[in-house]
């Protein structure tokens, strides 16, 4: 899955002359936590919720409540904004972003493409992306399987799959040792009871299952 295929594209920007408060206005507004700062049809910026809050002054503070608006409407986006921010290319994939957004710690990356802004992609897209490939919304059973590692693996699941007329909508594996390896297979059925005799017969285990979307 392509970032361009699941990030919010039009996104709303603002300028680096704009007021601090204007940019925490909007941001309540449209109900998002972060703005690219756009200068003419450049990003130069962006700026989240925390930027704001970190300028704000304390509840300590002596000041009066109108001090405290005097002195932050005379700060503009370009004041607080992270200049030069990290960004990800709209042909990049899904797991690209993630793995940028978890190293570096941020929620949410401009979108570019051919050195224009086109999109944000956020954490709230790629939890929708994650539902999305695993199929949870969609009816169907989940079955756990631990396996021992080694080629041929998927597809003799996918044989048996087959051999009982059954869709496999997602398969997901992980590693919680060496050789060793757990399937996280997803099928389009709700009765599998004959189809994980059928796995176990190969040597497998079938550890869990979970019936989703089935009312």
């Amino acid at each position: 899955m392509f970032i361009k295929q699941i990030m919010s594209s039009v996104p709303i920007t603002i300028s680096p002359e704009a007021g601090i408060l204007e940019a925490a206005n909007l941001m309540k507004e449209k109900k998002i936590r972060r703005l690219p700062v756009v200068k003419g049809d450049k990003l130069v910026g962006i700026i989240t919720e925390m930027d704001i809050l970190k300028v704000q002054p304390s509840q300590a503070t002596t000041l009066s409540v109108f001090e405290v608006n005097y002195l932050l409407t005379k700060m503009r986006v370009s004041d607080v904004m992270t200049k030069n921010p990290l960004t990800i290319s709209a042909e990049a994939t899904l797991e690209e972003a993630a793995l940028i957004m978890r190293e570096n710690e941020v929620g949410g990356l401009p979108v570019l493409a051919n050195n224009k802004l086109v999109g944000v992609i956020t954490e709230s897209n790629i939890f929708d992306a994650f539902i999305d490939l695993l199929g949870l919304k969609r009816a169907g059973t989940r079955l756990t399987i631990e396996v021992i590692d080694r080629p041929g693996i998927l597809a003799e699941i996918g044989q048996i799959t087959a051999k009982h007329n059954v869709n496999v909508s997602s398969f997901a594996a992980y590693y919680p040792e060496e050789k060793k390896s757990v399937l996280v297979v997803r099928l389009e059925a709700t009765k599998v009871e004959e189809i994980c005799k059928d796995i176990e017969k190969l040597g497998h285990k079938v550890t869990h299952i979970a019936h989703y979307g089935i009312k």
